[in-house]
């Protein structure tokens, strides 16, 4: 009697445990987080509504910082992102002890530098200032492209998630840097000599990332991703949103805007 009533119990474990993990494939309601630029705006017009036909109902939020969304993340909140890059993730996965992956890539928007009162790179002197965007992983992006000019010199152990201003010194030129909130670097130009602008919020103005007097070649580690916790990554809803960003679609949607001219392109789209 006691073998029988330990083989209905552990049977009815089973059950409950099928029954979770059917309701988790079947999940139907998702919650997705962007920073303020170009990327809900992809998400609405060209996934939104792929997700839809297949019965999905999702939320958008909107956070007015970047630094917000991943704590939403954390706290479940919001059950996948779309802002930030693989190297930015994995710095807060070590901050706040969660475990992000990336899903897939999305277009993403490289860095330019810009100034509204030069009209060329040669026009730079000793004294010359450059806004930077505040954050370690833009930052390093953006002294990067200096770093390709000649103007500044980068110490070889500077890191990416933990980049310190510190390890740059002068190259060709003695720069001064005003370091910016990324959303703030574009309407500053008129203050600084030149302005390395997040490409995001090039597509936002109107205005196109190509016009830059230098534009990044992004590495991998930088390109904007789709995050998700590593337990959601197998999950059909994950796996149905990453079906999406890589589908003919949405590839029709993007190459049909032209504000996103410019923007670097999903490897995975080479097979469509």
């Amino acid at each position: 009697m006691k073998k029988l009533l330990i083989l209905l119990v552990l049977t009815m474990f089973s059950l409950a445990a099928c029954g979770d993990k059917e309701a988790s494939d079947e999940k139907k309601d998702i919650i997705i987080g962007f920073g303020v630029g170009t990327y809900e705006e992809q998400f609405r017009n060209g996934i939104l509504p792929l997700l839809e036909e297949q019965g999905y109902n999702v939320e958008i939020k909107v956070f007015s910082q970047n630094m917000q969304v991943n704590p939403a993340m954390a706290e479940g909140a919001i059950e996948a992102s779309v802002f930030q890059s693989t190297a930015y993730m994995e710095g807060i996965n070590d901050e706040l002890g969660i475990d992000m992956v990336r899903l897939n890539y999305v277009p993403g928007a490289p860095q330019s530098l810009r100034s509204v009162n030069h009209e060329a790179l040669d026009e730079v002197k000793d004294g010359s200032t450059v806004a930077l965007p505040n954050d370690p992983v833009n930052q390093e992006r953006a002294v990067r492209i200096l770093e390709d000019l000649g103007w500044v010199k980068v110490a070889k152990d500077a890191g990416t998630t933990d980049f310190n201003i510190n390890s740059v010194s002068a190259g060709d030129y003695d720069i001064s840097f005003e370091i910016l909130d990324p959303a703030q670097i574009l309407a500053s130009l008129e203050d600084v000599d030149y302005g390395v602008v997040n490409g995001n919020y090039i597509a936002n103005s109107g205005q196109k990332i190509s016009d830059g007097l230098a534009v990044e070649d992004t590495p991998m580690e930088h390109r904007i991703i789709v995050s998700v916790l590593a337990e959601d990554q197998d999950t059909e809803w994950a796996k149905d949103l990453k079906a999406a960003y890589e589908s003919v679609a949405f590839e029709d949607y993007i190459l049909s805007e032209g504000k996103f001219d410019g923007f670097i392109l999903p490897e995975a789209w080479e097979s469509n």
